[in-house]
């Protein structure tokens, strides 16, 4: 089951507004809080009572607090990784090790009486897990989570993004990344150009770095990194959560008919077993619709994410609805329908044969 979150940065807010915006993650279906403890400057005694009554807040709607700590933290509350009695003073569900230690001090850690969960780094492709499991964790309470990378061109590539997560997923890890609000305006740093995890999610929708991410089936989950963002995009990200079907934002062009529309935008869709290199087949509409007329209507060359409906000239397979996966010739036999929203359209890559899909439409457009 995957699990949502934001973050909050209470050195730069308040706990009014932090506890606003929990509660309003809370309401579309989050469950997890990430929020920094890597500096506690001036007052400590007033930063760490703020702490308090925020996590305690979150505690009571069921959400999940990660401390994010450095050692040199440790060192400044003069705390010992043998004794974490101090987060659980603090009602944290966890703390996230910004920097590590050497392997056996966290595996130690993972056995602390209060069930404290210990998330480490995933963002480097070393074998800083394998040091820990050596020292055989309560891997119950091992979790991983990236980094996230508020400096531009500064995220992680997608290949090694994959690299770094399958070691984790591998030994059974629970893991996490971060993606970027389009709508929030802070982190804890002065500069945050965005606040994803992966670099080519910098400026996408929320919700396609989300769809990204959920299709990769990398991850358990994802939270949103900068603060604070709109109610509108925890919505949308929050009903992916409950979403079974693999969705993609597409546009209908003006010369679709009515029974078409019907195809793309009602009929069940799953991804036909026997796959082509050119393109996802859902072929139940042409049993269903075999005596319906399809006359061809916008017939041009057909491009990678278009939409596609057989027309009459293409015999028994007209009304089989396809995506297309590579650029094609039309010899007039296929009706372009629609298109696949242009950032959207490499999140077709990861559809696996059998995924059963559908279209969430966002507009109609005239074609060109």
């Amino acid at each position: 089951m995957h699990k949502f979150g934001i973050s909050i940065y209470p050195e730069h807010s308040t706990p009014e507004k932090d506890m606003a915006y929990i509660s309003l993650a809370h309401k579309y279906g989050f469950k997890r809080i990430f929020t920094c403890l890597l500096s506690v400057a001036g007052d400590k005694e007033k930063v760490i009572n703020e702490f308090k009554t925020i996590i305690a807040h979150a505690n009571k709607l069921g959400m999940e607090v990660m401390l994010d700590i450095s050692p040199r933290v440790f060192g400044q509350l003069g705390i010992s990784y043998s004794d974490l009695s101090f987060f659980h003073d603090m009602g944290a569900y966890g703390i996230r090790l910004d920097v590590g230690f050497t392997g056996q001090e966290e595996a130690t850690m993972t056995f602390n009486p209060y069930d404290l969960k210990i998330e480490i780094n995933m963002s480097q492709d070393v074998h800083y897990l394998n040091n820990i499991l050596d020292y055989r964790p309560n891997k119950s309470n091992l979790l991983g989570s990236h980094n996230f990378y508020p400096h531009r061109y500064a995220g992680l590539s997608f290949d090694y993004f994959v690299k770094c997560t399958e070691r984790f997923k591998n030994a059974g890890i629970r893991t996490a990344a971060f993606v970027s609000s389009n709508e929030a305006t802070f982190g804890p740093w002065p500069i945050m150009e965005g606040q994803s995890t992966l670099e080519m999610h910098r400026d996408l929708p929320l919700t396609t770095q989300v769809k990204h991410l959920l299709y990769s089936e990398l991850l358990n989950d994802i939270l949103i990194g900068n603060a604070y963002a709109s109610e509108e995009e925890l919505k949308a990200m929050g009903e992916l959560l409950t979403e079974q079907k693999f969705t993609l934002d597409a546009y209908l062009y003006d010369s679709i008919t009515p029974l078409e529309k019907i195809i793309v935008c009602d009929e069940q869709h799953f991804y036909r077993g026997d796959v082509s290199d050119y393109f996802i087949r859902s072929t139940q509409s042409r049993v269903k619709y075999k005596d319906e007329i399809f006359k061809p209507t916008y017939t041009p060359q057909i491009r990678k994410g278009d939409i596609l409906i057989e027309n009459e000239g293409y015999g028994q397979y007209k009304g089989e609805l396809q995506i297309a996966l590579k650029d094609m010739v039309n010899q007039g036999k296929t009706n372009v329908v629609g298109r696949i929203k242009e950032d959207e359209i490499f999140l077709i890559d990861y559809m696996k044969p059998w995924s059963k899909f559908q279209f969430n439409i966002i507009g109609q457009i005239n074609h060109p």
